[in-house]
């Protein structure tokens, strides 16, 4: 018998297929939010993956919390001490080309953890890792202001960023389960085989668009209507930051809100060195405080996806398999807040509220520190769930609108340098979550059997994740002219 199909014939497969595309906006938008996406899932699917097989880790190459937080963090630290370098490329070169060579020596560095014989051997994969992963975040930023309008950024960048928590996702359940029933080494190589594939669907799939607004994807699009890859990456002159579609921009053109002119560039923002773009970028008030709170948020999430499934299998005393039943629950209330956060926020922009891509994160960051605390203390599984799976939600509907607004505030020719300035500080966040979480966890007498070191740290880290959400609201003041600034300046 063939596959169910509605009044046409076609299968129920193609009509859930069709309908993805439709919501993300045709097949051209769906392509490209779906290849950046995929970008963005490789790095959180290797953590997940540590995550989930920790205990096996712990076993097998006699490692304690700390160590084990350090074998997540390496790769974090690495790429912050090259990504700087990665940021010109991305404003400079051509950026498909970067990403497809970031993902084959992922793919490199995933294999070579699969065969680790030692824990330093896997330690060095891991700082291979890093390497390839300093380019994923400038790269992508400055690919997304070139391929969707500004109004729309954040809605774009919900399914996009939603690669992160399916990734991590992927690395819990599938690493997970693989680790239980053959060796976590075969999580590894499994992900290093996936990885080729998505390599390949870059180089044929996402061809270099044109910069400042020229490759703007509409909606509806049967093929993505962008120049091929063998193009002048430097192409295109005008600042993406400059809307044509009633943006954040246009309603702040509107308000009469006026420029700073000490900080508006009288020469192209792309022809800027390394020092003098850095120097620049953090002369800008608001993108000063987003990239702390965006590193901040990172920083907790890095500490608890790595952590997460020992606490909880420790906690609540379940097993693999239960847990894996249960991750997809928290994982599904995550992917719609961060699908959820960018579209609401671009909604409310239609409608004239010009600070809503730095109060939605505020407010996300908030709510996702008092809805954890609770679940944390609860003895009872099914009433910490719901309690995770709100929070969780909470805490990933702040990154859209959060990384739209950065986009808002600075000139298009310093995107991938903005972006960079940003990785630095929250790689390294990410790199010091696992550690610091870990020997936390450690000091306070947790123990390598007990949940209540790690249920502590947790509690820890959530302070400075309301504050996080204090320090973002505060910026609705000086977010306009920034954006207006920026508007100003020559891409």
């Amino acid at each position: 018998m063939g596959r169910r199909g509605d009044g046409g014939g076609r299968p129920v497969t193609r009509r859930l297929a069709d309908r993805l595309t439709a919501l993300l906006g045709g097949p051209a938008r769906a392509r490209a939010v779906l290849l950046l996406a995929g970008v963005l899932a490789l790095n959180s699917a290797d953590a997940g993956t540590i995550g989930a097989v920790a205990n096996q880790l712990e076993h097998d190459l006699r490692i304690n919390h700390g160590e084990l937080g350090l074998l997540s963090g390496v790769s974090a630290a690495v790429g912050a001490i090259s990504c700087l370098p990665v940021g010109v490329l991305a404003d400079r070169t051509n950026r498909v080309r970067v990403l497809v060579a970031t993902v084959v020596v992922w793919s490199g560095s995933m294999l070579g953890a699969g065969l680790a014989t030692s824990y330093l051997w896997l330690l060095l994969s891991q700082v291979a890792l890093g390497a390839a992963l300093a380019a994923a975040g400038p790269v992508v930023a400055s690919l997304v202001g070139d391929l969707f309008p500004p109004s729309q950024r954040g809605r774009a960048y919900g399914v996009i960023l939603s690669g992160e928590l399916i990734g991590a996702g992927i690395g819990l359940l599938v690493g997970g389960n693989v680790a239980e029933a053959l060796s976590w080494r075969y999580a590894f190589l499994l992900l290093g085989v996936g990885s080729l594939g998505l390599a390949v669907a870059l180089a044929r799939g996402l061809p270099e668009p044109q910069r400042g607004g020229a490759s703007w994807i509409p909606y509806g699009a049967p093929l993505i209507p962008l120049a091929d890859n063998d193009q002048d990456p430097a192409g295109g002159g005008a600042s993406g930051s400059v809307p044509a579609d009633g943006s954040v921009a246009a309603l702040i053109d509107r308000a009469g809100v006026s420029p700073v002119e000490s900080r508006t560039l009288r020469e192209p923002a792309r022809e800027l060195s390394l020092w003098r773009s850095v120097g620049y970028l953090l002369s800008i008030p608001t993108n000063r405080v987003l990239i702390f709170a965006s590193a901040l948020g990172y920083f907790f999430f890095a500490g608890l996806r790595t952590f997460a499934v020992i606490f909880v299998e420790r906690q609540f005393h379940i097993s693999q398999t239960v847990l894996s039943g249960l991750v997809p629950i928290v994982g599904v209330g995550a992917i719609a807040g961060v699908v959820l956060g960018g579209r609401l926020a671009d909604a409310a922009l239609r409608r004239g509220a010009i600070s809503a891509r730095v109060v939605a994160p505020a407010f996300g960051f908030g709510a996702a520190s008092v809805l954890f605390a609770p679940g944390l203390v609860s003895a009872t599984l099914w009433v910490a769930l719901p309690l995770f799976t709100v929070a969780a939600a909470a805490l990933a509907s702040a990154n859209p609108p959060l990384d739209a607004a950065r986009l808002d505030i600075v000139p298009g020719g310093l995107w991938g340098r903005a972006e960079s300035v940003r990785t630095v500080l929250r790689l390294s966040a990410e790199a010091a979550a696992p550690p610091a979480f870990g020997f936390i966890a450690d000091a306070l007498g947790g123990g390598t059997n007990r949940a209540t070191g790690l249920r502590d740290a947790f509690l820890i880290m959530l302070i400075p994740l309301l504050v996080n959400g204090v320090l973002v609201l505060v910026t609705r003041h000086t977010y306009p002219e920034d954006v207006a600034t920026a508007a100003r300046c020559e891409g």
